[in-house]
């Protein structure tokens, strides 16, 4: 059971645990993303979520059934940014745009392959840990699939 004033916490923590997140996956600890840091963040918030008003509330306004479609579609896109260089003769995990070439940019953001993997990373981790949340949320109350 938990109390009015861990709930009050919680829901007064989740936007801010968000954007801390999406600030972590977009510039990362220096200038580049952190996509896996920012999907533990962002999945830290969620189960703080769970733990204060319980699996069914949460589900009820989040649509955590669909986090292993979000795992599989990061997992798609890591795999399709890793791999794409290889169709043009080059080796994986090569970024583009090419060393020198003219960037892209999304105010001070710089659009590269990178960001794209980055995020790819962030979808599978973040899938994952909620789906994980999820199975022991109905674990622990009986309501196993």
């Amino acid at each position: 059971m938990t109390t009015t004033l861990t709930q009050t916490i919680a829901r007064l923590l989740f936007l801010p645990a968000l954007m801390v997140a999406l600030a972590t996956l977009v510039k990362g600890y220096a200038d580049t993303g952190d996509g896996f840091t920012a999907a533990v963040i962002a999945a830290l918030a969620v189960l703080l979520q769970v733990v204060a008003f319980g699996e069914r509330e949460v589900a009820r306004h989040l649509p955590l059934h669909r986090a292993p479609l979000v795992a599989f579609a990061g997992l798609a896109l890591s795999l399709a940014v890793t791999f794409a260089p290889v169709l043009r003769g080059r080796p994986i995990m090569t970024h583009a745009p090419e060393v020198g070439a003219a960037v892209v940019h999304l105010g001070t953001l710089e659009l590269l392959t990178a960001v794209l993997f980055d995020l790819g990373v962030f979808l599978l981790v973040f899938g994952f840990a909620i789906s994980t949340i999820g199975l022991v949320a109905r674990a622990r109350t009986g309501r196993l699939p």
